[in-house]
């Protein structure tokens, strides 16, 4: 009987790496647990940075495709590291693919998004409290900001502090790093494919054909300048 094959799935959010317990290290130990106590094989890991709210996932459409190719298993070290949201993981469970858990391998598929509806209910909770939290802030007089007329349209608009633009020019930054993270071991593997062949030009072409998600996430025609500025921030 051939031993299981298994394909990693392992996510951070850029604040959660290096964290302990949720950092790679710990998924990867736990997922390399599981898989020895099944006496199984994983055939290749593929790692996200990124959000868990965000369903468009480079990294796990790879995963999964490899999934099927092979007939493989998904796993992840924790539910969690899949969504916050119970219609992904809806969306997930249709895909086809089977999938496990390390941290939880018993559990059935409604389980799965009981689960995944508790770690929603938690990110909504969160978020309130972060919306309180400003709304406290500007009761104590705090600025945050404020409200214009547009002299062309009448339509009111929100004005920001220079300190709220900069954080929010830091964020602007720091998105466009993940996604570069996101997708340079993809553009690595086109790369490492292409051979000599490998220029800028080739590589965004190949990107197209593969409609991946270019870094602002709103296209998928590349160019070479995305190629270029994507390689510079990873």
């Amino acid at each position: 009987m051939s031993a299981p094959v298994f394909v990693s799935y392992l996510r951070v959010s850029t604040k959660e790496q290096g964290r302990s317990g949720l950092g790679l290290d710990a998924q990867r130990a736990a997922v390399a647990a599981y898989v020895t106590r099944e006496g199984g094989e994983v055939a290749r890991e593929f790692i996200e940075v990124e959000s868990g709210k965000k369903s468009d996932r480079p990294q796990l459409a790879q995963a999964l495709a490899h999934c099927r190719a092979l007939g493989a298993r998904l796993v992840v070290a924790k539910i969690d590291r899949l969504a916050r949201n119970v219609h992904f993981v809806s969306g997930l469970m249709e895909s086809g693919v089977d999938f496990v858990a390390a941290d939880m391998p018993s559990v059935n598929r409604m389980t799965i998004h009981i689960l995944a509806a508790v770690a929603e209910e938690e990110a909504r909770a969160i978020s309130k409290r972060t919306k309180d939290a400003l709304a406290a802030a500007k009761a104590r007089g705090q600025k945050l900001g404020g409200v214009r007329q547009r002299k062309d349209t009448g339509e009111t608009v929100m004005t920001l502090t220079s300190e709220t633009r900069s954080k929010a020019a830091g964020a602007r930054t720091a998105k466009a790093k993940t996604a570069a993270a996101n997708l340079l071991p993809l553009v690595m593997e086109i790369r490492a494919g292409l051979g000599e062949a490998a220029s800028l030009g080739a590589i965004a072409r190949r990107l197209t054909d593969m409609k991946a998600k270019t870094p602002s996430g709103k296209g998928t025609a590349w160019t070479a300048v995305q190629v270029q500025r994507l390689l510079a921030r990873a």
